[in-house]
């Protein structure tokens, strides 16, 4: 199965920066005051989201079905396989075809909906409600669906990364159980790794950032840096675990055969979302993958026994285990919208029912995003699943913050892993440079 909640860093799409978003698309505030939903009046809301996918259409179709039942008033005419791009114009355009409520699988973009105002506040709904949202979802996932304090996004459906590796391999290698710190990584990577001639029979795990999931992002999640300081300026070039994590990095790639020797190898991997991946055909014994490879497997079965457990973390942060990154899907409500009324019962259930978040989970193969479905009984989850269930309860796994300028510190904190694992830049100075690069980068888009 397709991963359908992954997240990219295109961070500038339909307005070249923020504030150009900003300028484009403030000036809609919500008018959408009492639409007569509440008091029986029959409504019809526009529902934007972003799968495609028959089993995933179904999935959310039968919430949908749930949700009219409780709400026989409320009419939803759901729009599927929309992108983040369509989103915005459609937002910036406003008018009777503009959505009521939108979802997007990019938590990098919350910054930019937030501060420009065209997603609408949710604490309001919230607190009218009585809905505590730090009881009602996992830290992590409440972080990356807002901004500055405002809420105008909510969980639905989450990612959790952790480790698969492959259990025949790691008895042949005399492995018996999986790494818990990083020392414990770097030697079960080592023996992990067979040579053959120039390149690997088996290669025990692909640090370089051009592979499929091994981010920076992941990476530092598995330290808790911070990105950010107290004052809203970049905290990578001060903040000493950012500096640790890609000198940890840039050295296990030496010690598993240097910068070149792994993208080599890595030109022979299939397709990510297939059964050419890598650890399905076993050229790596140990991958940093999320939940939805698990149902990946089921469907394309692999010739050996496996495994996932949370991925390692710094010896130093030994007691952190069990910690990982997350992300996810977000919902929200059109700031432009004249049914907000309706559209928030919606919203509502679609992310705080436990048997409407626990049911799209099963279906799709998602870690659920409320703390009561994450316990829930109705739950589908074998013990390689629970993995990432676990990983999601973790108080120590984080994720990215949002910014005003979407997923661009990112962007900027990439191109500097590529020159430095490259040993095409100093650290410290590299490090200071992208961090002057973000600063300079969210005043312009102020």
């Amino acid at each position: 199965m397709r991963r359908t909640t992954r997240r990219t860093l295109a961070a500038l799409t339909a307005c070249a920066t923020a504030a150009l978003f900003v300028t484009a698309c403030t000036g809609q505030s919500s008018s959408g005051g009492d639409d007569g939903s509440a008091d029986g009046k029959d409504v019809t809301i526009t529902f934007w989201h972003g799968w495609s996918q028959d089993s995933e259409v179904k999935a959310i179709e039968n919430n949908i079905a749930a949700f009219e039942k409780l709400h026989p008033n409320i009419h939803v005419k759901p729009v599927g396989n929309i992108a983040d791009d369509k989103l915005e114009q459609a937002l910036r355009g406003g008018g009777r075809d503009a959505p009521d409520v939108v979802s997007s699988f990019t938590t990098d973009n919350v910054g930019k909906f937030c501060a420009a105002k065209v997603w609408a506040d949710l604490a309001p709904f919230m607190k009218k409600d009585g809905i505590d949202p730090a009881k009602t979802f996992p830290a992590g996932m409440l972080e990356y669906s807002q901004f500055q304090g405002n809420q105008c996004s909510l969980p639905l459906l989450g990612d959790s990364y952790g480790l698969y590796y492959n259990k025949t391999a790691f008895a042949a290698a005399g492995i018996t159980s999986p790494p818990k710190t990083f020392s414990e990584f770097e030697a079960a990577a080592r023996k992990l790794t067979i040579p053959e001639g120039d390149s690997f029979k088996q290669l025990g795990f692909l640090p370089n950032y051009h592979g499929y999931e091994t981010a920076a992002t992941r990476y530092l999640a598995q330290y808790g840096a911070d990105y950010f300081a107290a004052d809203g300026k970049s905290n990578i070039a001060t903040d000493p675990r950012v500096a640790a994590m890609f000198a940890w990095q840039k050295d296990l790639i030496a010690k598993l055969g240097g910068y070149d020797k792994l993208e080599k190898y890595r030109t022979t991997f299939g397709e990510e979302f297939s059964a050419k991946n890598p650890f399905h055909t076993g050229q790596v014994a140990m991958s940093l993958d999320g939940e939805w490879r698990t149902a990946s497997i089921a469907e394309n079965p692999v010739s050996f026994d496996w495994a996932t457990a949370p991925f390692p973390v710094p010896d130093d942060q030994a007691a952190t285990y069990g910690r990982g990154y997350q992300t996810g899907t977000i919902i929200g409500i059109a700031n432009s919208s004249q049914k907000q009324t309706a559209a928030w019962q919606l919203v509502k259930y679609l992310t705080t029912d436990t048997d409407a978040v626990v049911s799209f989970a099963n279906a799709i193969h998602n870690v659920p995003s409320t703390i009561e479905s994450l316990n829930s009984p109705k739950l589908t989850a074998d013990p390689n699943f629970k993995t990432f269930i676990d990983i999601a309860k973790n108080p120590n796994s984080s994720t990215t913050p949002s910014s005003i300028n979407g997923g661009a510190y990112q962007l900027s904190l990439r191109n500097f892993g590529y020159d430095y694992e490259a040993g095409s830049t100093d650290l410290a100075a590299g490090l200071a440079a992208t961090a002057k690069e973000i600063d300079e980068a969210i005043v312009q888009a102020k």
